[in-house]
């Protein structure tokens, strides 16, 4: 197989490829899903004959995303994308709750949907701030 990439589609495919990794990899311990580390230290190798042999080193005779990779900015995406799918997920839950856990259907989506805006507006103001949790210590 052959893919013709510019450089800068090239680097953009290789923040893409890090990311995707770190999804499905970066919480499994050693129980990592290794055809994912293959592809992306395959494609990290080619940053060498790309000119961009700053993005790749060589770790246990692999190569991996460099530190300057990483600390480059792509992690900050992460956690803009993280933070986004926690308050999402948690407004989400929250409104759910309020409403005794009906059945999402379209006479009730409404309500969740403005149940849901109604925490995210206050996540923004205020992030976990303004949440407590009773009987805990």
């Amino acid at each position: 197989m052959q893919i013709e990439l510019t450089k800068k589609e090239f680097r953009r495919l290789l923040d893409m490829v890090y990311i995707g990794n770190w999804i499905l990899n970066s919480t499994r311990g050693d129980d990592r899903i290794a055809d994912y580390d293959e592809v992306e230290s395959k494609l990290f190798g080619l940053c060498r004959k790309e000119g961009m042999k700053s993005l790749v080193e060589k770790w246990e005779g692999e190569d991996v995303p460099s530190r300057a990779f990483s600390d480059g900015g792509i992690h900050e995406a992460i956690m803009d994308y993280e933070d986004t799918v926690f308050y999402e997920i948690l407004a989400e839950e929250l409104a759910r709750r309020d409403m005794d856990y009906q059945p999402v259907s379209k006479e009730n989506y409404d309500e969740l949907v403005s149940r849901m805006d109604d925490y995210i507006a206050e996540f923004e103001a205020h992030g976990t701030d303004n949440i407590l949790i009773n009987n805990m210590d």
